[in-house]
């Protein structure tokens, strides 16, 4: 046979015939792939939601066998010779069914397989055994081969590798580790070809850089391929009939609610899309009790439900036996379901490529339009909405930013091969060197992390518990623990949630997992809403809450940590040009500024409508205190930092107690008494320089890295978690990497591990690059202090996220509609 088969008739033609027979004609793309594939290259296919991109990597990877097997109709040559990575676990039966398909259609013998935290010990037993053909997995399963003894054998054969969703996994410390596995496949497997798929984002050929290695010979032979398909995608926005003059957040968006039934009823199946888990909660709720109609038509998916009911929900959406689905990013990548016709995104989702890939969701085939709906939880989000469709129209997109140097993962990997056969450290060096992450990666640091695996570090030395690692006479590092071998492996991955406890009644049905703290609040008696039930908690027993089933009505749902999203940079820019446009003629104006006039006039009368020379600052007395009120635009998580930031510089100034509020659009600073503005513009408060000793001089910079030391300390394996059903309790967890901490603070400040809990905090969490430009567009603006004598309506979501944090709901409720009424008295 031809040894280039896509310019061999018939092995062309075995692809085309395939398609044709399923009345389809390939695009472009997939021939541009498929070709690429079958020449040896590596690449990144950028191809939007439900255009193919399956079929574009599978059948190049069949053909090859094909190829290099003549016989491949009568013999079989057993071994694993693909594996396809995918980020989320909901997407791997699809998968398996697209690659059954083309292997069962050409008469092959190959066999597909499912690795992943859902897989049963059975069948993982069994894959030890006689690995499949082709294999579907996570990037933790992924690691967690590497760490079997005789891994090397498992991949000897395998000549190709898929990393789907490249976008999800970049930007995160699971690319990292991924990078980390790509590194020691491409020494193991014989000419191995890696690609990714990604959906659009701002950098994509960095992406590329990041998946292959920026110095390796792999990139130079690699090729980036985009589908020219440019799908319809529809954005419309649920502008309410009555407009709110005054904003908050505590509404939800429920308020909408029966603008949103008939947007269900003229759609086969409609997905809506909440940002929290509890938000999808109260919204299946409310939706059911105000139209019973619904019941056993209407589901919720989110990820802390049990996985049955789960798969349920998504086999129900492809049946077409589901009206409507409130859902969270847990189907937020690319499950094929067709039957959605429609989307609707319930608030803000803070970021464009977010929203395009929830928009993906309805019109799930090539050639289909995609519709989506824009839900205001609040009317400034009106903005954001309008924001929103300029930036798909013109496919502005984010920049998904890698990280550098991220050492508890290369510690966490380095005891994988440790456990596994051993390694020697030049050789993984060097292989470790050809990643992004670690491109810049020093000699001395590299012995640091050496010397970390075998003793902890230097203040740990005389604790046996940190050394884990042992260096045989040859040099080879190597586990011989057992128990050490066993932890590891129970640990591998770098996703660190807070702690959960199993939700289960009484006669042992699991229902799902909630977060520590939340059931900790609970006493035996209470009644919560969970996974669309109403649930009276009995007691806790280890990690399981046991609960009954209960007639009472409740409001009490679980909320998850983490669970606000900031703005991301693209999408602070957007909503800042929108914003502007509230000054222009208003045939100018999209239909949402139009909208939003009774709010603009109001914030006028008050203070004004800053545009693009301004910056804003408003302050006023209220019974809560002296209110200073700053508006960036800049997104929550800039906020954050510029309000510590601003705090600590005003306290050089002048002592005070400031407490600090902020949301997408700017930042307070209430206090007992009145900060000196002018001061602070005389002094040139916000400066760039010195930005960042003086963020580390804040307290809150300190917790921050606190915070984020846990993470680090868990993923590097120096905290450990627990075994199943046997989970260490959070508080436990959080004092011990807090001991840590402080002992390296106190002792051992050049530790790498606590130097890098404020690398992240700064570049992650406070984004320092994007603050650093904020604070240079600041101090190019003309700045406008505007001394209100009440609220305005930009501060209103501000002060009201204030409150959030320490009244409860009904109490909320009613403090919000006396403020809403003396602010509309003028």
């Amino acid at each position: 046979m031809n040894t280039h088969p896509l310019k061999d008739p018939e092995l062309f033609h075995i692809a085309e015939n395939w398609f044709h027979q399923q009345s389809w004609e390939p695009f472009p793309f997939q021939k541009q792939t498929w070709t690429a594939f079958m020449d040896g290259k590596h690449g990144l296919l950028n191809a939007p939601t439900g255009s193919g991109k399956t079929y574009a990597l599978w059948f190049p990877i069949v053909l090859n066998y094909i190829q290099n097997h003549p016989d491949y109709r009568t013999k079989h040559k057993k071994g694993l010779k693909a594996v396809w990575i995918t980020p989320l676990r909901a997407l791997s039966q699809e998968i398996k069914q697209s690659a059954e398909r083309i292997t069962q259609d050409l008469g092959t013998q190959m066999s597909v397989g499912i690795r992943t935290g859902d897989t049963s010990a059975k069948e993982r037993s069994k894959q030890r055994t006689a690995m499949p053909d082709l294999l579907i997995t996570t990037p933790e399963s992924l690691h967690l081969l590497l760490s079997s003894k005789g891994c090397a054998k498992l991949f000897k054969d395998c000549s190709a590798i898929v990393v789907d969703e490249w976008h999800e996994l970049l930007g995160t410390k699971r690319g990292v580790q991924m990078e980390l596995g790509l590194s020691r496949l491409k020494t193991v497997c014989k000419n191995l070809r890696i690609w990714g798929i990604s959906a659009t984002i701002g950098n994509l050929e960095q992406a590329r850089e990041v998946l292959l290695g920026p110095t390796s010979e792999e990139l130079e032979n690699s090729v980036l391929i985009k589908a020219e398909i440019n799908k319809k995608i529809t954005v419309k926005s649920i502008i309410p009939k009555e407009m709110e003059t005054f904003p908050w957040r505590g509404h939800l968006g429920l308020h909408l609610l029966e603008e949103v039934i008939p947007i269900i009823n003229q759609s086969k199946t409609t997905l809506l899309f909440t940002n929290t888990r509890s938000q999808c909660e109260i919204w299946f709720q409310k939706i059911l009790e105000q139209h019973p109609e619904y019941a056993g038509e209407i589901a919720m998916h989110h990820g802390s439900i049990n996985k049955e009911t789960r798969l349920w929900v998504e086999q129900a959406i492809r049946n077409e036996s589901l009206r409507a689905v409130v859902c969270t990013s847990s189907l937020d990548l690319g499950v094929d379901f067709a039957p959605v016709e429609t989307v609707v995104q319930i608030g803000g989702p803070k970021g464009v490529a977010r929203f395009l890939q929830r928009a993906g969701r309805s019109g799930h085939r090539p050639g289909k339009e995609s519709v989506i709906y824009f839900l205001p939880t609040h009317a400034m989000e009106l903005i954001e909405a309008s924001a929103m469709q300029k930036a798909v129209l013109h496919n502005a997109m984010e920049d998904r930013i890698p990280y550098l140097n991220s050492f508890d993962v290369l510690i966490q990997y380095l005891t994988t091969l440790a456990v596994s056969d051993g390694f020697y450290p030049d050789e993984i060096y060097q292989e470790v060197k050809q990643t992004f992450c670690y491109q810049a990666l020093s000699k001395e640091q590299w012995q640091w992390l050496l010397n970390f695996l075998v003793m902890g570090s230097q203040s740990l030395k005389s604790y046996d518990e940190y050394k884990k690692v042992e260096v045989e006479e040859d040099g080879k590092f190597i586990v011989n623990s057992r128990a050490v071998a066993m932890r590891h492996r129970f640990q591998i991955g770098t996703i660190v949630g807070d702690a959960t406890i199993h939700v289960r009644y009484q006669k042992g049905g699991y229902i799902g997992s909630i977060e520590e703290y939340f059931i900790s609040k609970l006493s035996p008696g209470d009644v919560f809403t969970f996974a669309g039930r109403n649930l009276e908690f009995i007691r806790i027993k280890g990690m399981s809450a046991h609960v009954r089933n209960s007639s009472k009505r409740t409001n009490k749902v679980p909320s998850w940590m983490g669970g606000r999203l900031s703005f991301s940079a693209k999408m602070s820019e957007l909503l800042r040009q929108e914003l502007y446009t509230a000054e222009l003629p208003q045939e100018e104006q999209s239909a949402e500024i139009q909208s939003l006039a009774p709010m603009f006039a109001k914030q006028r009368e008050e203070s004004l409508v800053p545009q693009p020379h301004q910056f804003l600052i408003e302050t006023f007395k209220t019974s809560d205190g002296y209110h200073h009120i700053f508006y960036p635009f800049e997104g929550r998580a800039i906020h954050e930092g510029m309000s510590s930031l601003l705090a600590y510089r005003i306290s050089l100034l002048t002592p005070i107690t400031c407490s600090l509020a902020f949301n997408d659009y700017g930042f307070e600073l209430l206090s007992d008494k009145k900060i000196d503005i002018q001061g602070i513009l005389d002094n040139d408060l916000f400066t760039s320089e010195y930005m960042l000793s003086d963020l580390q001089k804040s307290l809150n910079s300190n917790e921050m890295a606190r915070r984020k030391f846990r993470d680090i300390a868990v993923i590097s394996g120096m905290v450990f978690t627990g075994y199943p059903e046997k989970g260490v309790k959070m508080k436990h967890l959080q004092s011990s990497s807090e001991l840590l901490f402080d002992v390296f603070k106190d002792f051992e400040d050049d530790n790498l591990l606590y130097q890098q809990a404020y690398t992240e905090t700064f570049e992650h969490q406070l984004e320092e690059g994007r603050l650093r430009l904020a604070l240079e567009r600041i101090a190019q603006q003309e700045i406008v202090w505007k001394q209100c004598t009440k609220p305005t309506p930009f501060s209103f979501p501000i002060i009201t996220d204030r409150l959030r944090e320490k009244l409860s709901n009904e109490k909320l409720a009613d403090r919000i509609k006396r403020m809403v009424k003396s602010l509309q008295t003028k």
